[in-house]
Order: structure tokens, then C-alpha cells, then sequence
């Protein structure tokens, strides 16, 4: 059924803000697994890196909508009457939930190939035989002992974070389409 407007504005108010907190979140995790390995990691003519690469800013990009819509959805909660400003979080929240979808899958294939090639693309950057080495060498540009398990925790942060996103992004979607009356 409807919702009276004080309950839109109670539900939108804290779906919001849910939206800006996760979405920042996942913006600092893909932040941190560019940081930390990526950067190093990512060449052209590699096709596992590249999708890397490709899964990461996904993952950035849908943080940014997510985020664009927790702040629509907190002026939304402010301000029920003008019809644009409905269109706008129904569009960001239908574009963010998207969004996160593609990232969730783009990252669930990312773990899976790291996962199946051992981390052999993560230490390509690296001209050592033996990881169990000095942490930083001048054949390596970052430490290896712990890029394989970092990056993959991080990976693990960012599919939790993507799943609430979108769940929280569909009842925004949901929440606007009461207020739309469709």
C-alpha cells in the first residue's frame, strides 16, 4: 500500500543516508585496491589485468551513483512535492542499482580468476622467483607477501558492499515509484 507523506519522508531520510554511507565506503575500498596493486598490476596486453582494472572503476563509478542517489534521496525526504526531483532518484536509484549489479558480477570474475590462476596476474609486475623474499625489492613495487589476500579481502569488502547497494538502491526505486504513483 501508500505511505502517508511523514513515513516517505522517515524511509527516504534513512534510506539515504544508508545510500551515502555504503556508497562512500565502496568508493574508499576501490580507492584502496587501486592504491595498493592495481596501479602496479594493470597493463594493456594483458586481458586478466585489464578486466581488473575494468571491474575497479565499475566499482568506483557505481559508488559515485550510489552516492549521487543517497543525496537525492535525502533531498527527496526534504522535499516531496517537485515531480522533477522524484524522476531524478528514480533514475539514479534504477541507474545505481544497475550499476552495482554489473560491478558485482565484474568483481565475482575478477576473485574467480585470481582464484584460478593463484594470483599469477596480482605478481606479474614482480621478477622474483621466491615471494617469501625481502617484502619491497627493487624487482617488485610493492610488498607481495600480502597482495594476494589483501586485494581479495578487499574484493570480498566490495561485493558485500555492492549487495547492500543494491538492495538499498531497489528500495529507493521502489520508494519513488510509490511517490511517482506508476
Amino acid at each position: 500500500g501508500h505511505l502517508d507523506p511523514g513515513s516517505h519522508k522517515r524511509v527516504l531520510m534513512k534510506t539515504g543516508l544508508i545510500l551515502l554511507i555504503i556508497g562512500h565506503l565502496n568508493f574508499i575500498t576501490g580507492a584502496l585496491v587501486h592504491g595498493t596493486v592495481l596501479r602496479f598490476v594493470v597493463s594493456p596486453r594483458d586481458a586478466i589485468s585489464l578486466q581488473y582494472a575494468v571491474a575497479n572503476a565499475a566499482s568506483v563509478i557505481s559508488a559515485l551513483l550510489t552516492i549521487s542517489c543517497g543525496i537525492a534521496a535525502l533531498m527527496l525526504s526534504r522535499y516531496l512535492a517537485p515531480a522533477a526531483l522524484k524522476w531524478v532518484v528514480f533514475a539514479l536509484s534504477a541507474g545505481s542499482s544497475l550499476g552495482c549489479l554489473c560491478c558485482l558480477l565484474g568483481l565475482a570474475v575478477s576473485i574467480g580468476l585470481t582464484l584460478g590462476s593463484q594470483g599469477r596476474a596480482l605478481l606479474a609486475p614482480c621478477a622474483i622467483s621466491d615471494i617469501t623474499l625481502a617484502p619491497i625489492s627493487r624487482e617488485c613495487p610493492f610488498d607481495p607477501t600480502r597482495v594476494y589476500s589483501s586485494t581479495l579481502s578487499l574484493w570480498a569488502i566490495s561485493l558485500l558492499l555492492d549487495s547492500m547497494e543494491i538492495v538499498f538502491g531497489i528500495r529507493c526505486l521502489l520508494l519513488t515509484l510509490d511517490l511517482l504513483r506508476l
